[in-house]
């Protein structure tokens, strides 16, 4: 009877072991598994939040804020949004309207702000609203630029003759396949000066 009673006791003490090690081991790698998940859900309240960022900058150049905020909000990269629209407001006429509207349908902003602000400068400001276009149209819109530019710079040609020749043999390059070999933003073209997309701090 008291050799039954002694297995008793130690099979009811390894059995709490038991226990004890099963209830402990999940609360661990729970426990683990918050402390690895909680600094990349961090929510960042400076201007280093896209969102933030981008209202910031299209609310100094007279964006309306019901539309800061739904282009903001719907933008793939909020940041390069904003940044378009303040290197197009500052360096030429067009409107922060018209530009909002050219940049949010842009597959890359910053080569579409560029193109513009070469164009414009190269046409002195005639042509603003087709430089949207044009610029919007071109799969290439760095290379459009240059096109423009360049001749623009040794041939005669009046402004929407230069964009009519290089849209249309840009259009027939991309239509066979054409890719560049310039990573983009490597070659900037003449005249352009980027915005730095980081607003002041208030």
């Amino acid at each position: 009877m008291l050799a039954n009673k002694k297995k008793f006791s130690q099979w009811g003490s390894n059995l709490g072991g038991y226990t004890l090690t099963i209830f402990t081991a999940p609360v661990l790698a729970v426990t683990g598994l918050w402390a690895g998940v909680q600094p990349s859900q961090a929510i960042t309240y400076t201007y280093g939040n896209d969102y933030r960022a981008c209202a910031a900058q299209l609310l100094k150049v007279g964006v309306t804020p019901e539309a800061a905020a739904k282009n903001c909000a719907t933008a793939l990269r909020p940041r390069e949004l904003s940044a378009c629209v303040v290197t197009i407001r500052k360096e030429t006429q067009i409107t922060s309207i018209d530009a909002l509207s050219a940049c949010n349908q842009a597959r890359r902003p910053e080569e579409l702000s560029q193109c513009v602000v070469a164009i414009s400068k190269v046409t002195q400001q005639t042509v603003n609203p087709a430089a949207l276009t044009y610029c919007g149209r071109s799969l290439l819109p760095i290379n459009f630029a240059q096109c423009v530019v360049g001749l623009r710079q040794e041939i005669a040609l009046n402004p929407n003759q230069a964009l009519d020749t290089c849209i249309d043999a840009s259009d027939r390059s991309s239509g066979v396949g054409s890719v560049s070999t310039t990573p983009p933003g490597s070659n900037p073209i003449p005249g352009s000066t980027p915005i730095p997309s980081t607003p002041n701090s208030r």
